[in-house]
C-alpha cells in the first residue's frame, strides 16, 4: 500500500487521502492549545447505506470527547460517502479504507499513541482492522453484534471500552452483553439505561462515559 504523500496538518483541516478505491475524505481536528497529548485517535462512522458518515452526531461527540482529553482526532468517510470515492463493500473494502488512513496517521505521527474508535458499523470495521494496527486504546460504541459476523473480530491486546445503550433499537443489547461475557479478556463495559442506538438526548452522558472510561490510559502531555 502506498504511503500518502500528504503531510499531517498542523491545524484543523480536511484532506483527500489516497485510498484503495480512490480518495478518502479525511478530517483532522486538534485539541485546544496547551492541552495536547502525544496521541492520535481515528474514529469510524456508522453504516454507509443507512445515512452513516463522519458527520454523524455520535461520531462528532466521540471526536469532541477525545479532543477535550488532549488527543488529535482523525475521522473519515468510508468509500462512497461524501467526497470519498468507490462503492460500499460490506465491510471488506471499508476495513481497507481504515487501514489506509491508519497507515498515513502512524507514518506521519510515529511517536504518538494510536487510538481507535468506532460507532455501530464503524466499531465492527475498527475491530476487524485492529489486529493489524498498534492500537493502544480501543473504543466500541454500540457494536452491531448479531447483525454482523463478529467471529473474526479479535479482542485487541490493549485497554478496550464498550459503551452500549440498554434500550438500543437497532442492536440487541443482550447480544452485546452475551458476546462480552463469553470473552476471556473482557473490555470495560458501560451500560447506559434508557438509551437507544443513536443516544438521543443522552449525548452528554455518552461524552462522560467516553472520557471517564479512557482517562486512566491517556498518553503523556
Amino acid at each position: 500500500m502506498k504511503i500518502a504523500p500528504i503531510p499531517f496538518p498542523e491545524t484543523d483541516a480536511t484532506v483527500l487521502l489516497p485510498g484503495p478505491a480512490g480518495v478518502l475524505e479525511t478530517c483532522i481536528e486538534h485539541p485546544e492549545p496547551g492541552t495536547a497529548r502525544r496521541g492520535v485517535a481515528v474514529v469510524c462512522h456508522p453504516h454507509p447505506l443507512h445515512g452513516g458518515s463522519m458527520h454523524n452526531k455520535v461520531v462528532t461527540m466521540t471526536v469532541r470527547s477525545l479532543r477535550e482529553l488532549g488527543l488529535t482526532v482523525v475521522r473519515f468517510n468510508f468509500r462512497g460517502v461524501g467526497e470519498s470515492t468507490g462503492e460500499y463493500d460490506e465491510g471488506r473494502g471499508e476495513t481497507l479504507d481504515l487501514l489506509a488512513v491508519a497507515e498515513w496517521v502512524t507514518k506521519q505521527r510515529p511517536d504518538d499513541a494510536f487510538w481507535l474508535a468506532g460507532f455501530s458499523f464503524g466499531s465492527y470495521v475498527a475491530l476487524l482492522a485492529a489486529r493489524h494496527l498498534p492500537v493502544k486504546q480501543m473504543i466500541s460504541i454500540a457494536p452491531p453484534v448479531g447483525r454482523w459476523d463478529f467471529s473474526a473480530a479479535i479482542a485487541p491486546p490493549c485497554p478496550w471500552l464498550v459503551v452500549q445503550g440498554e434500550d438500543d433499537d437497532v442492536v440487541d443489547p443482550q447480544a452485546v452483553f452475551d458476546w462480552i461475557d463469553a470473552m476471556d479478556d473482557k473490555p470495560a463495559l458501560v451500560r447506559m439505561p434508557e438509551t437507544g442506538h443513536f443516544f438521543h438526548r443522552r449525548m452528554m452522558d455518552l461524552r462522560g462515559a467516553i472520557k471517564n472510561g479512557v482517562r486512566a490510559n491517556l498518553p503523556p502531555a
